[in-house]
């Protein structure tokens, strides 16, 4: 009868013991295997061959968040340098987030407005007389410039009495400066002429 210890079959005991050493040893095996797979011990180095590096730090907001004081270039421009008789400037306002994240600005009518002046006189404002300014929160993505739709200005003066017959500005190569603020921020000049 064939036991652990004392196996019975054709070949000497000394071969049934080799095989169970070597059957042994290949289930050692797998089980060390099996263990550093699943608990790799810490503090373990890399391959020479593979380089570890640390990622960046990636900037992290939540959209919704205001746009951060100088985060946000403000663009006046003009279609145009100069203007024919009787071709009436169309004023367009651009908005730039030069951060890094996305943010949040009330680019509405009610924090928006256009000045156009000449010398120490201002001409039209765009708040003379406004009606049904909303507020208009826009989402700004990184260096992704948004602007609005063109302005045109009819070449009139605007007043705070909203006369209904406005008068029109002095024309014949007059130069004029165009200025945005939205809320606190401020555009860059712009000159243009009338002709």
């Amino acid at each position: 009868m064939s036991t652990f210890r004392n196996p019975v079959g054709p070949q000497p005991s000394s071969v049934y013991w080799r095989r169970r050493i070597v059957v042994g040893l290949a289930v050692l095996a797998v089980i060390v295997i099996v263990l550093l797979i699943f608990f790799q011990p810490k503090g373990s180095t890399p391959p020479a061959d593979v380089k570890q590096t640390t990622p960046p730090p990636v900037a992290t907001s939540n959209p919704s968040d205001a746009c951060a004081p100088g985060v946000v270039d403000v663009l006046a421009a003009t279609d145009k340098s100069t203007y024919a008789s009787g071709e009436n400037p169309r004023i367009t306002l651009t908005l730039t987030n030069k951060g890094a994240v996305p943010c949040t600005i009330n680019a509405g009518t009610t924090q928006q407005e256009y000045k156009i002046t000449s010398g120490s006189e201002l001409y039209w404002d765009s708040k003379d007389c406004q009606k049904d300014a909303v507020d208009a929160p826009v989402i700004l993505l990184p260096n992704e410039p948004k602007s609005t739709d063109p302005i045109t200005w009819d070449r009139t003066r605007s007043s705070t009495t909203c006369d209904s017959t406005r008068k029109q500005v002095p024309s014949g190569g007059a130069s004029y400066h165009l200025n945005i603020t939205v809320g606190d921020l401020k555009s860059n000049d712009v000159q243009f002429i009338l002709n």
